[in-house]
């Protein structure tokens, strides 16, 4: 299998995070978004959505969108509830993940830590919405270790990407978040990430 993503990048690393964790063999191939190299013919060849992480699957097929990659290679393993219920709960997450923080926790970090801009440069809607999505996750901390119960699923995975780092994208103070911190820390146990 070959990985191609950036490791400035959230969404790539959790592709990296699970296939490290489910015990994989990839390569992975550095691919520099700041330098367009995801919009070379070769790249776009194999995505044409020109968009980090692609994985080139075993047999030789494109897999891109991170959800549908770590969804995908956690098929069948204990990140994935067994439960209906459970795993419906996991999707909730993970599809609010890219619709309700990934626009606002990750867009201000790469713009602010990656592209050099201010907090003025960015539109005033960010970060109000990346706040009320730290809560929301905050919320959801109560009384559970983590976002779907007691046990590591992809929706930890897929949220504490980008939710270790928001402070990168000024605005997002974790410290008034401490469901969120102590949460941080048992995803990257359970994951071997270096905090």
């Amino acid at each position: 299998m070959k990985i191609y993503g950036d490791s400035i990048s959230g969404n790539c690393l959790k592709v990296k995070w699970v296939a490290d964790s489910l015990g994989f063999s990839y390569d992975w191939i550095e691919t520099d978004v700041t330098k367009a190299e995801s919009r070379t013919p070769a790249f776009l060849a194999m995505n044409p959505a020109g968009q980090v992480p692609t994985v080139i699957l075993d047999d030789g097929r494109p897999l891109a969108q991170s959800n549908a990659i770590i969804l995908h290679l956690a098929e069948g393993s204990n990140l994935i509830p067994k439960d209906a219920y459970q795993r419906a709960k996991m999707l909730e997450w993970m599809f609010g993940e890219q619709y309700s923080h990934e626009p606002y926790i990750a867009v201000a970090r790469f713009q602010l830590a990656h592209l050099g801009k201010t907090l003025a440069d960015l539109d005033p809607k960010v970060i109000p919405r990346g706040v009320a999505a730290l809560q929301r996750m905050e919320d959801g901390l109560a009384g559970s270790s983590f976002l779907v119960g007691e046990a590591l699923s992809l929706a930890d995975v897929a949220l504490v990407a980008y939710t270790r780092v928001a402070e990168e994208g000024g605005g997002f103070d974790l410290g008034a978040y401490p469901r969120i911190r102590a949460w941080i820390a048992r995803v990257e146990q359970a994951l071997k990430i270096a905090a």
